[in-house]
């Protein structure tokens, strides 16, 4: 069997794993990747808020 037949491992990134042994290239995609994790986390704590606030608004008794 060929190595090309392996699925490949999606990159990923552990907080605090060493990062001397990795390339230049591999450091751009932890960078983009955490990125778009940062965005992803933004974006459900974004609808949160909303929800949290028109659930405040909704049961606030004036």
């Amino acid at each position: 069997m060929w190595d090309d037949d392996k699925p490949r491992k999606t990159p990923s990134h552990e907080i605090g794993q060493p990062l001397e042994t990795l390339s230049l290239s591999d450091l751009d995609e932890r960078i983009a990747l955490l990125r778009a994790e940062i965005a992803r986390i933004e974006a459900a704590r974004a609808a949160k808020e909303a929800a949290q606030s028109s659930a405040d608004a909704f049961f606030k008794r004036g």
